[in-house]
């Protein structure tokens, strides 16, 4: 059930650009800096049930841009909805500053036609050696290291063609600094309002809000590509070591179950089994059942039975 055609390298350029690489270094270190400073000098005097508000509320929202969105909708068109909902949900997903829509699901797209094999972006095992070592690197690699070296690598038509064609898509990319500018404006608005126009309340459900959320998120989503590839149990078979995680798939609205995503990549239904909790399901299912969302797609009894392990492994 693959959307992704052929398994070609296609990558279109030698390295990961200097500007996304500067873009990746402060989505990376700046949100873990706005942990310590919560950690080390607000904790306990300056946090507050709208800083925890704030927190939950986007980090659930600008989550599902990215899970429902990016991933379900873009990446592998699981899915059908109406353009004010492409376009919400690509914004969303553009405020967790994992990148553009077409970066994101093109790099995405890459990492399933070559999974963890060479090729594959951010894979653990590709071209590290079997040893403790080698899956302290492998695992480096995948959870951060490959969004220094080969983020962004596939900006051609061979994995995005079908985005580069949207117009609404293309637009939104344009402005994709808007929205890195908007996550972290839109805490701090809303902190300094409801704080009396103070400006360190700003400032306080900027980093709850704003820093800390995407640290957060940023490697909760992180830990699909490195833990999701290592530790975690196989129901079905695929061709690669994915593996399902319920402690992802918590914090990921159900992108943890990676093996059962692995098996059929374009079901919009991650949690396949009894008590897999997937909220990301439960938001498309919502919309369907809305009429906003339409040719769901999901594998069938047949299909998940053909490719079911006697035992999970």
């Amino acid at each position: 059930m693959s959307d992704v055609a052929g398994s070609a390298v296609a990558t279109v350029r030698e390295r990961t650009t200097r500007p996304s690489q500067v873009v990746t270094l402060l989505a990376v270190v700046i949100p873990p800096l706005g942990l310590l400073s919560a950690a080390g000098v607000l904790w306990g005097v300056a946090l507050s049930w709208v800083d925890v508000g704030l927190f939950l509320v986007l980090y659930v929202l600008t989550g599902l841009g990215t899970t429902v969105g990016y991933h379900r909708l873009f990446t592998h068109r699981s899915f059908q909805t109406t353009p004010l909902l492409r376009g919400g949900f690509a914004i969303l997903g553009s405020m967790t500053i994992q990148g553009p829509v077409t970066q994101w699901v093109t790099d995405h797209r890459k990492h399933h036609a070559l999974s963890d094999q060479d090729g594959d972006p951010h894979s653990p095992h590709a071209g590290y050696a079997p040893t403790a070592f080698g899956a302290l690197r492998g695992f480096a690699h995948a959870h951060v290291g490959w969004l220094f070296r080969l983020k962004g690598m596939e900006r051609g038509e061979h994995y995005g063609k079908d985005l580069y064609e949207d117009a609404l898509i293309r637009g939104i990319d344009r402005l994709y600094f808007l929205w890195v500018f908007l996550t972290f404006a839109l805490p701090f608005a809303i902190g300094y309002l409801v704080g009396g126009l103070s400006w360190q309340l700003g400032f306080q459900a900027l980093v709850w809000g704003g820093l800390v959320r995407i640290f957060a998120y940023q490697h909760a989503t992180f830990s699909v590509n490195s833990i999701c590839h290592l530790f975690g149990r196989r129901a079905y078979r695929s061709r690669d070591e994915s593996r399902n995680n319920w402690l992802v798939a918590a914090l990921t609205f159900g992108e943890g179950w990676h093996n059962n995503h692995h098996a059929f990549p374009a079901s919009a239904r991650h949690g396949l089994d009894r008590f897999q909790l997937d909220i990301a399901w439960w938001t498309i299912r919502g919309l369907e059942r809305l009429g906003l969302a339409w040719d769901v797609r999901l594998p069938s009894e047949g299909q998940r039975a053909r490719r079911r392990l006697a035992v999970d492994a």
